[in-house]
């Protein structure tokens, strides 16, 4: 499959960004906020959602084979960064990814919330939503498919 590039300028563009980075892997060192570009970006290990659903759970002897990509998710026209449940010292931490929402405030403007597993959170105060999400490498194999609570509606 060709390499995703995905552009997000509404909340409906960003709930669909959201659904392609679900169970991205990322450290903390991987986030960055470029404050004289008005810039924060997120490289991320992918899951590759797109291709996984077509593949059954199990094949006979073995599981099933999925993939991982190199992604780079960047917001433009970022006023201010903050982080809850994040410990700013610690670079290596390893957070997944459960969903990025938007909560206008006085719109265009408003509030993008990287959701992570443990309930840890980055928020970004934007003018406007302007995002976009770029496979940056090759994909590679993992045996591995994120499971969620289908209850929980942050999963």
């Amino acid at each position: 499959m060709d390499r995703l590039r995905l552009l997000a300028v509404d909340s409906d563009d960003l709930a669909i960004l959201s659904a392609y980075c679900q169970d991205a892997v990322v450290t903390l060192r991987d986030c960055r906020y470029r404050p004289r570009e008005r810039q924060f970006v997120v490289e991320m290990n992918r899951f590759v959602w797109e291709t996984a659903e077509g593949i059954s759970r199990f094949r006979l002897f073995r599981k099933a084979e999925y993939e991982r990509r190199r992604a780079v998710l960047h917001f433009d026209r970022v006023q201010s960064v903050k982080r809850t449940g994040l410990d700013a010292a610690d670079g290596d931490q390893v957070l997944v990814l459960l969903a990025i929402r938007f909560t206008p405030t006085d719109a265009p403007s408003g509030t993008v919330e990287l959701v992570f597993a443990g309930g840890s959170a980055i928020r970004l105060d934007v003018e406007v939503i302007e995002a976009q999400l770029s496979d940056v490498g090759g994909a590679w194999s993992t045996w591995a498919r994120p499971e969620h609570d289908r209850s929980d509606p942050s999963a």
